[in-house]
């Protein structure tokens, strides 16, 4: 049977210290070349109605037996939320999304799961900026800047505490009730100080770590606001990563790293956070998280990266110094992280007897494809 798994069920079996665990794995496999994929690849059609539809994909497998493909089908489009340029996207109609993750077994090539990608989503990426946390911060780091008061904000800090000693939460986001709320749930879960900031820059003021987590279309980290010794950690903010001026404020750049070139093509090796291809590509498609014409981001701040490889191979130290500032970001390794994280979830379910099952036959044919 091939099992359909809920956001409801992933919620119930994966843990944040699984996620940590099996993506470091992942990488570690991706450098041993025991894993491969590819970067995340957008296609972006214009609407009727002024926005953009985008669909996205991105997959990856390994020898430890699985292969997955996420895909994602989105209407998105930008506006101005409390002063604020934002990213937004629906499906179907406003407050619907439409995420799966299509796993497989590569021994067998049979279709093993379709996973909504909602929970897993947050789990990865905020596990991806535990493993840069744990690996880059100060060791007595307790203060976190939250930038952001939603999802990710959320999942951000549940990886946080698992690899630090958080005592204090600083949370800004332009909307008080957001941050307001946010500030609550978080005192209440984790037993900790939390204080909902008017302002940024009192979020800012004495954090060890700052979390940009929002769905800005431009960056967000302010480099004004930077204080030696900080760890930065940044979701969304379009193409830019981060801007110039807080990249040079920068000393120590860790990217996980890159997705490998195709096979006898190393000259197609791409850094590219995604690639996009778009009809009518010769029409500004208005937005500036993806501005058509441009490319994503790659290394940005190649004079000052370190790789995951270089940590384990120890051919670089990390962080040397209680003053320098580190900036985390994973690189185009989605589809590296999307068959990991989706096959542990896939045996956990399994194990507790969760998931709707789906006769594997309806997905297989007797014609050649």
């Amino acid at each position: 049977m091939t099992l359909l798994i809920n956001n409801e069920m992933v919620s119930q079996v994966l843990t944040m210290e699984d996620t940590i665990s099996i993506l470091e794995q992942a990488y570690a496999d991706l450098v041993a070349q025991e894993a491969t994929c590819r970067p995340r690849i957008d296609i972006q059609i214009p609407t009727s109605d002024g926005k953009v539809y985008q669909w996205g994909t991105m997959e990856g497998g390994s020898t430890r037996g699985y292969f997955a493909v996420r895909m994602k089908s989105d209407v998105t489009y930008e506006t101005v939320v409390d002063g604020n340029r934002t990213h937004q996207k629906y499906c179907s109609k406003p407050g619907l999304f439409c995420g799966l993750i299509f796993l497989t077994n590569t021994e067998t090539g049979e279709p093993l799961a379709f996973i909504n990608d909602g929970v897993l989503q947050h789990m990865r990426v905020g596990a991806d900026g535990g493993i840069g946390v744990n690996y880059m911060s100060r060791k007595d780091s307790e203060v976190v800047c939250m930038l952001g008061s939603g999802g990710m904000a959320r999942s951000h800090i549940d990886a946080f505490m698992c690899v630090r000693n958080i005592k204090k939460i600083q949370v800004y986001s332009p909307t008080k009730e957001n941050r307001e709320k946010y500030a609550h749930e978080m005192q209440t879960k984790w037993n900790v100080e939390v204080i909902a900031c008017k302002d940024e820059e009192s979020a800012y003021k004495g954090a060890d770590i700052v979390a940009g987590c929002t769905n800005a279309s431009v960056p967000i980290v302010r480099a004004d606001l930077l204080e030696p010794g900080m760890h930065i950690v940044n979701v969304g903010g379009g193409t830019g990563m981060i801007s110039p001026e807080a990249q040079d404020r920068v000393d120590i750049y860790f990217r996980f790293g890159n997705a490998p070139s195709p096979a006898g093509l190393p000259e197609m090796a791409l850094a590219d956070e995604w690639i996009t291809y778009a009809a009518r590509s010769d029409i500004d498609n208005g937005l500036r998280q993806k501005p058509l014409g441009k490319r994503a981001h790659g290394v940005a701040m190649p004079d000052k990266v370190i790789y995951y490889s270089d940590l384990l191979h120890k051919t670089k130290e990390s962080r040397t110094s209680e003053k320098q500032i580190t900036y985390s970001e994973r690189g185009n390794l989605q589809g590296n992280q999307f068959h990991a994280v989706a096959g542990k979830t896939y045996e956990l379910a399994k194990a507790a007897g969760l998931g709707y099952e789906i006769p594997t036959e309806w997905l297989l044919q007797d014609i050649r494809d």
